[in-house]
């Protein structure tokens, strides 16, 4: 499996080394290949995927033998269409999220509203679903966004699959997100999937935890990494609105150095394991069974 969106990211470095190496401007390069000089931006800025382009750029600046394979086979990736692409109601956020875990060798995530939804009951889902219908964009339909999040588990729980290390901050677990007997489930999910699966592991951060040098997170994030080293290290901030997509490797250090000291932080995973079981069974008026 491979993420197209991130291999957008190392198609569009790669036209840009290229370029710089040959000591070439935008508008030099675009002029000795007969193209436009938007079109070279667009191709280095990983909004475009043109074979025919991007073949005329490698021949332009003599590009031969394994580096012309290893380009052409990164933008024929850069070009694939994955499963989310013919689920158009599960909205752009949910949509890059699934792309990204598409290719993952390694997710990171840190939750400090909600339970992560690659660990959700159907009903959970479903209930934060008809939440949000509200708030949703034109088109939103949360049966659709509810089957897409069931899609993405799925996906992380394929042969060779990415691992999934998650912290979870106290108050995502202690504030009502659902009602009682959902939420009461989900936490006896989260309890039993962490409990059996090496490749996830789950912490807890409670509310009294002192982070080193009194770090603050100042939201939910996702630190993604991939198998080939020449793939960026992706960093999404999740936003009220939108998710910021950072790849600059000063801003995503700053993230994993915060990730490691929030994990620090938190519980172990076994304190954190029964730290959800006893969440659950401290509900009122919900259903004891597992």
């Amino acid at each position: 499996m491979i993420s197209p969106y991130v291999r957008r990211l190392r198609l569009a470095a790669e036209l840009r080394r290229l370029r710089t190496s040959a000591q070439l401007t935008h508008e030099q390069l675009a002029k000795r290949i007969g193209l436009p000089r938007a079109q070279i931006s667009r191709l280095e800025n990983g909004h475009v995927v043109d074979l025919a382009d991007i073949m005329a750029i490698l021949e332009e600046l003599a590009v031969h033998g394994e580096r012309w394979t290893q380009i052409i086979t990164i933008a024929r990736e850069a070009g694939e269409r994955g499963w989310w692409e013919s689920n158009k109601a599960m909205g752009e956020r949910q949509a890059l999220f699934a792309d990204l875990e598409a290719g993952a060798q390694t997710i990171r995530e840190f939750q400090m509203t909600f339970l992560p939804g690659l660990l959700q009951t159907a009903e959970f889902t479903r209930a934060r679903a008809d939440a949000d219908r509200r708030d949703g964009a034109a088109g939103f339909r949360p049966d659709k966004a509810a089957e897409a999040r069931l899609g993405r588990q799925r996906m992380l729980r394929r042969p060779g699959g990415p691992t999934y290390e998650v912290i979870v901050d106290e108050v995502a677990i202690r504030r009502r997100a659902a009602p009682a007997e959902v939420v009461q489930q989900q936490l006896y999910h989260l309890a039993a999937t962490v409990n059996g699966d090496p490749k996830i592991t789950l912490r807890v951060l409670p509310i009294d935890a002192v982070i080193d040098g009194y770090s603050l997170p100042r939201s939910a994030f996702s630190i993604y990494t991939f198998a080939d080293p020449g793939d960026p290290t992706v960093v999404a901030v999740d936003t009220v609105t939108d998710d910021l997509v950072l790849t600059e490797s000063d801003a995503t250090t700053r993230y994993e150095t915060l990730f490691g000291r929030i994990r620090n932080a938190a519980l172990p995973p076994d304190e954190s394991l029964q730290f959800l079981i006893g969440s659950a069974r401290s509900i009122p008026n919900g259903h004891r069974s597992a």
